[in-house]
């Protein structure tokens, strides 16, 4: 949410040892994902399904959304409810952290050294006390990885 002072609040989530903002306004809720139910023929990424308050929900891991190894199996991973074209789905992540008000001034450009598999889903991004704070963007996050290569 911005404010007249120029901030916006972020739900701060780890996925892979990074840290992500996302912008709260995109955010329905956070919860722990329970009973998943594998989709035939889906994409890896696609964790499976999730019935929450009566909504079909389909999780997506952002782990192997972002190629990166698949979390210890005794590692349970933390859900942020996102609404996206009408859809409902549930972004897996390793862990959830607070709620940032961040300066929109001091928001930065992606960095060109950035490693591909970060920008391609970084909206911009802030430093915070020795770390990289990557905004995500959540529509680009969640487009499917064939439809991104066909776009490029």
């Amino acid at each position: 949410m911005s404010d007249s002072a120029g901030t916006r609040s972020y739900v701060t989530v780890e996925v892979g040892g990074q840290i992500f903002g996302i912008a709260i306004e995109r955010v329905r809720e956070v919860f722990l994902p329970d009973r998943l139910t594998h989709v035939p023929l889906a994409p890896p990424d696609v964790a499976g399904v999730l019935n929450l308050r009566g909504r079909i929900v389909t999780a997506i891991d952002m782990r192997l959304r972002l190629s990166l190894p698949p979390r210890a199996s005794d590692q349970r991973p933390m859900a942020i409810g996102i609404d996206h074209k009408q859809e409902a789905f549930a972004l897996l992540v390793d862990s959830v952290g607070d709620v940032l008000d961040l300066c929109e001034s001091q928001r930065e450009t992606t960095p060109a050294t950035l490693a591909p598999r970060w920008a391609s889903v970084a909206e911009c991004v802030h430093r915070l006390d020795g770390r990289l704070l990557l905004v995500l963007d959540v529509d680009r996050a969640l487009e499917p990885p064939a439809a991104a290569a066909i776009a490029a």
